[in-house]
């Protein structure tokens, strides 16, 4: 007994939430169903006692009674006219026999197929006939005189004959009366037990809508409220609650699943735990590292710069007074030492200006790239007349960041475009700017002798070159400084490969919320932007 009872209870475990849900309705609908039918059963039981009993019982009791006042209306007017001799009695007699027969013709159908009723109006009908046939005919056609003498004659036989018409049509409505006692019980009873059914019916639509509330409670809304909380208390820190289902198969499997993840969130828990003592350590390497660094920008800022200083002032020095009194080697030697000299000093004004991005120089706020453009070409007016660059540019918007920072990437653009011009025409360097969304796209275009596309990702990486210092100059660190200027403001730089004739840099900046857009473009010559 106890291994079927387990079997059992194992076969229900398998079952999942839309299995019960699929059983408990079609269990419902079977309930429902039967409920259904005995609800119309007993209705259309109701009806019909009903219809039995308004529409022919308590009407054919009516009618009979209607027969019988016809028949007694006859009776009288005869038995008046043949005792008086006065035809005013005849008037009653006619209008009995005409309603004695609309009575009777809607008395025959409302009997059906009542053999008993149809019974007593075929005796009722015979004794009326034979009552008309030999009293009541005769005294109504013959003359007052001779009425007189056949009522006088015919009395006797008058009143047995009527007196056992009057015995028939009580017996027929006694029988009648009878039947809509019956039909009145029956209706009763049925109206009785229509009651009880709905009754029965709404207690059991209690019962089974209890049963599903409850069975939901217990299966579906329990486990998962349970399941919930855990997972509350799991998203609030309590890593160690374990994570038990109930209920249907499918809730238990989520459970296990949620389960699952607990364990596996804990795991990785662990490993980030390990892996956040590692990054402190890292961190505290890096802080100590950084401060080595700074050490060492502070060295070559001050402690480097005096020597090469010296070696280069000397140097320039020895050129200059002993130019031409040595032989020709030695005044190439000298310039060697000189250019050494000059490049070493701005290699590393370089660098520390490359080291200073985003530590030194991080002043954000709201700075104006049309003022800031205007300041940079002044800077660049000699170097502009000199090549007979002609720049131009869109409305520039305003953005956050360093101005200093800003101002080191525009200088450097502008630049590097006027720097790498070609030779056979004058720079035509334009400027733009577009807003895309929550960002600022910038250009920077040129006529100028261009990048090959294989090298559009080189020229960002610092001290890399693709000329020779004779024929360009330069440390290498320009587009390496732009390059992390623009990312430490948040946006990218890139070199557009299918810009045909020159060389066209876009990056881009985050815009400042609500800002908007310049409504037209407009060409401003470098003159009128210089100060």
């Amino acid at each position: 007994m106890t291994s079927k009872r387990s079997g059992a209870a194992g076969a229900f475990a398998d079952w999942t939430t839309r299995r019960w849900l699929r059983v408990g309705v079609a269990a419902t609908l079977v309930v429902l169903t039967v409920l259904g039918s005995l609800g119309g059963w007993a209705m259309w039981r109701t009806s019909q006692l009903t219809a039995a009993l308004v529409d022919r019982r308590s009407p054919a009791l009516i009618e009979s009674i209607r027969v019988e006042e016809a028949l007694v209306n006859q009776e009288t007017g005869v038995r008046g006219y043949g005792l008086s001799g006065q035809t005013d009695f005849l008037q009653p007699y006619a209008q009995g026999v005409t309603d004695e027969q609309a009575a009777l013709a809607r008395l025959r159908p409302l009997l059906g197929d009542d053999s008993r009723a149809r019974a007593d109006l075929a005796e009722v009908e015979k004794l009326a006939g034979t009552w008309q046939q030999r009293i009541a005919r005769p005294v109504s056609v013959a003359t007052p005189a001779e009425a007189a003498k056949v009522t006088a004659a015919r009395t006797a036989e008058g009143k047995t004959t009527f007196d056992a018409l009057r015995r028939a049509m009580s017996r027929q409505q006694d029988h009648l009366q009878q039947e809509r006692r019956s039909a009145t019980g029956q209706l009763s009873r049925a109206v009785t037990l229509r009651n009880w059914v709905f009754a029965v019916i709404a207690a059991v639509i209690v019962l089974v809508a209890g049963l599903v509330f409850e069975g939901l409670r217990r299966g579906v809304t329990g486990p998962l409220s349970g399941l919930g909380a855990a997972v509350r208390d799991v998203t609030q820190g309590r890593f160690d609650r374990s994570l038990d289902g109930t209920g249907p198969a499918d809730l238990r499997q989520l459970a296990s699943d949620v389960e699952s993840m607990r364990l596996r969130l804990v795991a990785e828990l662990r490993f980030s735990e390990e892996a956040r003592g590692l990054l402190d350590g890292q961190a505290e390497d890096l802080r100590r590292s950084n401060a080595e660094l700074e050490q060492f920008a502070y060295v070559a800022s001050h402690d480097l710069q005096e020597p090469l200083r010296k070696v280069s002032s000397f140097t320039q020095l020895l050129q200059r007074r002993y130019g031409g009194q040595l032989d020709e080697k030695a005044d190439q030697y000298i310039s060697f030492a000189v250019d050494g000299a000059n490049r070493m000093q701005s290699l590393i004004n370089d660098l520390l200006a490359f080291s200073r991005v985003g530590r030194v120089h991080n002043e954000q706020r709201t700075v104006d790239l049309e003022r800031l453009l205007g300041t940079t070409l002044g800077d660049l007016s000699v170097t502009v007349e000199e090549t007979g660059a002609e720049i131009t540019h869109d409305p520039l918007p305003s953005v956050l960041g360093d101005t200093t920072q800003l101002g080191m990437l525009l200088q450097n653009l502008l630049s590097n475009a006027i720097k790498f011009r070609h030779p056979d025409r004058a720079p035509r360097i334009h400027v733009g700017a577009a807003r895309t969304g929550d960002e600022w796209e910038f250009e920077v275009r040129d006529n100028g002798i261009g990048i090959a596309p294989e090298f559009r990702e080189k020229v960002f990486v610092i001290f890399q070159r693709l000329h020779t210092k004779d024929a360009y100059p330069g440390t290498g660190i320009g587009l390496a400084m732009c390059k992390k200027v623009v990312e430490f403001h948040g946006g990218t730089i890139s070199i557009d490969p299918a810009y045909p004739s020159g060389t066209r840099i876009v990056f881009t900046l985050p815009a400042l919320p609500a800002t908007p857009a310049p409504a037209a473009e407009t060409a401003v010559p470098d003159r009128e932007t210089q100060p």
